[in-house]
Parts: structure tokens; C-alpha cells; sequence
């Protein structure tokens, strides 16, 4: 069986208890070594065979995964984060799909939620901006024309930026193509919840420059939108005393949810 596991933003205890659980069980692990944070890699068992994908192709990866599965070994592929975003985990599960291996998929905190919590920040502030978008930018991936950074930034929403950190000239650029204004608040977060973690509050404007005083080139988020500074925002309407729930009764004014 192959286990497709998140291994969260860095921090060893930010692994999902499942997650760790399939970790401790596993006899072959094959790790994101570029990215995945190796003391993770502390609580497998002894004999456990641990590979570094960083230095193996797709066709590398899933020959270990077949020879583990003829050998009835449980096989562990630990991506950072959450698989489901930037993994190209299904072009893994394809071929075992081909080769009639099974597999599923443990979730992981993406390093987009670690970055919110470093920062105490809420995506999702009423009368701010209730949609966020996760995106890139354009580097050697190319990214469908109809899902461009400008055309995003013109909903003005919360924007979540991952692999972006070389590009910053040109994604300022694009931001304020789209709509963006120079001092609309942005902030680099470095490494989220490892122990070398920055955090750098600027703006659209401001960006480029920021990561170059700070000297940060890879491994980090991007955050765009008015929620960054979080300075005025309308009130949840869930727990005001007027709102009507299925679980309480308003005292008036505001309908039911």
C-alpha cells in the first residue's frame, strides 16, 4: 500500500496525528528532502528505507514504490504541506493506477494556513474580502492564460502566492495591472513555522525590494489583500446577539441564517 502523506508547513508537530502514524508505520519512505522537514523523519522505525526524491526522477520514485509493493512493504510519500497543492501526486497515482497499485491520501496543514497562523490573520474578514485565491506565478510551470495574476487581482480578493518569491518584479507588476494599488498591504512569510521563520509586512509596491533587504529568494508565501493589516472590518453576524441560528434566537432585526 501506498500512503501519500502530508507532512505539514515544517514544524515536526504540525504533522497530522494519522500522518505520523502511517510515518511510524511505514518500511519505506520516500521524501520531499528540498522542502519536507527531516526530523520528521526521527520517529521511523529503525529498519525503515528512506529515500530523498530531491535527487530522483518520477520514473525513479515510482520504481521504488513498485519494488516496495512486491516485497509487501507499506510505503510512505511525503510531500510537504498538503499533496493536493503543488505535489504532482497525480501523475504518480496515474502510473499506480496503470500498474493496479493502491493507494490513498493523508491531508497535511498547507503552509498557506501556517502562514495565517504566524501573522494571526483571517482570510476571510466580513466586508473585507470573503474569497481567497491560491495561485503562482509563471516560471518554467506555465499557468493557463484565463488563471493570470492580473486577471485574478482584478476581483481585488485575498491572494495567496506560493513559488513566486524569484519573481517579485514582475508579480508587482501584474498585481497593479490588475488592479491592485501600490500601498495595498502584502507580507512575505519565510519558512512558516520553522524555526528560522520571518515574517515582513509591505506592500504591493514594496515587495520586490523587501525580499531583497531581507535577502529571501525561495521558500516562502505571499500574501496580498486588505485582510494583512485587518484595520476595519464589519462584525460576524454568527454571534451577534441580534442573528438568529438553528442553535439560539436572535433578539431582533437580523433574519435567519
Amino acid at each position: 500500500m501506498i500512503h501519500f502523506v502530508g507532512a505539514g508547513p515544517g514544524a515536526r508537530d504540525l504533522i497530522t496525528v494519522r500522518g505520523q502514524r502511517l510515518l511510524c508505520e511505514a518500511d519505506v519512505v520516500i521524501y520531499a528532502g528540498s522542502l519536507v522537514n527531516p526530523e520528521l523523519l526521527e520517529s521511523v522505525k529503525k529498519e525503515c528505507i528512506i529515500y530523498n526524491s530531491a535527487y530522483m526522477t518520477l520514473e525513479e520514485v515510482v520504481k521504488v514504490m513498485e519494488n516496495a509493493e512486491k516485497e509487501g512493504r507499506n510505503t510512505v510519500r511525503l510531500h510537504t504541506g498538503d499533496p493536493s497543492l503543488y505535489g504532482a501526486v497525480r501523475e504518480q497515482m496515474d502510473i499506480l493506477d496503470d500498474q493496479g497499485i493502491a493507494y490513498d491520501s493523508c491531508p497535511g496543514v498547507s503552509s498557506f494556513c501556517a502562514a495565517a497562523a504566524t501573522l494571526n490573520l483571517e482570510y476571510t474578514l466580513p466586508g473585507v474580502s470573503q474569497s481567497v485565491v491560491i495561485t503562482r506565478m509563471e516560471g518554467r510551470t506555465l499557468v493557463p492564460k484565463k488563471e493570470s495574476i492580473k486577471s485574478f487581482a482584478g476581483h481585488e480578493a485575498t491572494m495567496v502566492l506560493f513559488l513566486s518569491t524569484g519573481l517579485l518584479g514582475k508579480l508587482s507588476g501584474e498585481l497593479l495591472a490588475g488592479g491592485y494599488k501600490e500601498d495595498t498591504p502584502a507580507a512575505i512569510v519565510y519558512k512558516a513555522s520553522w524555526p528560522e521563520e520571518e515574517t515582513h509586512i509591505c506592500t504591493v509596491g514594496t515587495l520586490e525590494a523587501t525580499a531583497k533587504e531581507r535577502k529571501i529568494t525561495k521558500t516562502a508565501l505571499i500574501i496580498v489583500g486588505d485582510v494583512v493589516l485587518h484595520n476595519s472590518y464589519d462584525r460576524s453576524k454568527l454571534y451577534h446577539p441580534e442573528f438568529t441560528t438553528e442553535f439560539r434566537k436572535g433578539t431582533e432585526g437580523v433574519e435567519k441564517a
